[in-house]
This record gives structure tokens, C-alpha cells and sequence, in this order.
């Protein structure tokens, strides 16, 4: 893995969206995750600010959804598809060819599953699926414990991500679950991208790269990933001992 250190949550942000065009100037028909909430705000403003300017063109390419909470869809304030909807694609001028995102009030949660992970198969898999990282060291819904073989999978919430996911809602909101690309798919995907930002995540940050590879840290298995590239910014990089 590499990882790459910057002066503060605008560079670092800027970095990503950078990372996101160059990979869609060589392959204009990528198919890429985004991931919602705090940490990819700054990237997906640059990035629609890029593209809007006619210097990204993301006309032919395609992005599916990280993850949802279950039974929320994009009409619902603090869901990953109102995110997205809200932060890239009601901005941009020119829409991607392809979306697709977790219908998480689909009634049976495993077929929905199996649709995205048919999806992504049939694309020859991803070719940049950018992550962020929880306080437990969750990617996507990938709790602890989660084995690191999955593909996408319905999710049990841990108390952390519940109390936590409170901040991206208006008012206290009961989160029942959750529906999420796998760990299986970071590893396969053909650039794997974390980006975390800020003193609160730096212990867990130093934990995931530096610790033990274990399934109760899910982002250790970054460490497993030679082609993955982790951006930080120097607060969220504070407790790493490595240079």
C-alpha cells in the first residue's frame, strides 16, 4: 500500500479528485465507487467543479454505490443516494452514462446482492472504488468481524456506526441495517482508495495500517493490498509511526 500524506483536508481532497481524473482520461469508461459522508465532500466538489469546467469528462463512464441505510432510497435525508444526489450528481452539466446504486427497500435484501455483484462482474470489475473509514474501522458497512471474502452483503449495524450516522440525520433516526459492497471488492478492485481526514481518525487510522491484520479492524486488510493508496491529511496521519 502507499500512502500519501497532505498539509490539510482541501489537498488532500483535491489529490483524490485528481486521482479520479487521471484514471477517467485513461479509461474514459471506468466504472468507480464513491463513498458518502464527511470525508468525500471535498473530493466530489472538486470533482464537479473539474468536470463542470470541461476538464473531466465523465460522460462515458459509470459509478455504483458504495453502500445504503436499509430501507432509505435518495428521497430521504442522510441516505448515500440523497448524498451523492445532493453533492455530485444534481451539480454536474453532463450526467455519468451509468448509475447504480443499492435499492435498499428492495424486499428481498440478498438478490439485491447478487444484482450488484452481477453488475460489477459483468464490468470487468471495478477500477477505483474509493472508500472512507469509520471509527471502528469499518469501510463501506463492512462492520468487525466481517470476513474479508465477501462481496456485497447485507450488513448488521454496530452500535458505534448507529450512534455515529445520528450526525447526517435532522433528527434522531432509527437505523435498522445496512447493504454494502465487500471487502472482496476493495481487494479486487483495480486501484483500492481510503482517504480520511482529521485528529479523531488518527487512531484508528494508525491501528488499521500498523496493527494487526485481523477482521475485527476491517480496514487492516488494506495492509494486504500492495496497489492500494491511502490519502490522509497530516491530522489523520498523526498517529502513524512509519514514514
Amino acid at each position: 500500500m502507499q500512502v500519501k500524506v497532505f498539509s490539510d483536508y482541501d489537498a488532500m481532497s483535491k489529490a483524490v479528485a485528481d486521482m479520479v481524473a487521471k484514471q477517467l482520461a485513461e479509461k474514459p469508461d471506468s466504472l468507480i465507487c464513491f463513498p458518502s459522508g464527511d470525508s468525500p465532500t471535498g473530493m466530489l466538489k472538486h470533482l464537479v467543479d473539474a468536470a463542470n469546467n470541461g476538464d473531466v469528462d465523465l460522460s462515458k463512464c459509470a459509478f455504483v454505490g458504495l453502500d445504503e441505510w436499509v430501507g432509505m432510497d435518495e428521497n430521504d435525508f442522510g441516505s448515500c443516494k440523497y448524498y451523492l444526489k445532493h453533492n455530485l450528481f444534481d451539480k454536474l452539466l453532463t450526467q455519468p452514462k451509468e448509475v447504480t446504486l443499492f435499492d435498499a427497500k428492495a424486499p428481498d435484501l440478498e438478490a439485491e446482492c447478487k444484482r450488484i455483484n452481477k453488475y460489477i462482474a459483468a464490468k470487468g470489475g471495478l477500477d477505483m472504488m474509493i472508500v472512507g473509514i469509520g471509527m471502528n474501522g469499518h469501510l463501506g458497512l463492512n462492520e468487525p468481524g466481517t470476513p474479508f471474502d465477501l462481496y456485497a452483503h447485507p450488513a448488521e449495524l454496530a452500535p458505534i456506526t448507529i450512534e455515529v450516522g445520528q450526525k447526517y440525520f435532522k433528527s434522531e433516526t432509527k437505523l435498522t441495517g445496512g447493504i454494502t459492497l465487500g471487502l472482496r471488492h476493495l481487494a479486487e478492485s483495480k486501484i483500492p482508495v481510503l482517504i480520511a481526514s482529521g485528529e479523531k481518525k488518527a487512531g484508528i487510522i494508525a491501528q488499521s495500517l500498523e496493527g494487526e491484520v485481523c477482521k475485527d479492524v476491517p480496514a487492516s486488510i488494506l495492509q494486504t493490498l500492495q496497489h492500494a493508496v491511502i490519502l490522509l491529511d497530516e491530522p489523520a496521519a498523526s498517529g502513524l509511526t512509519k514514514e
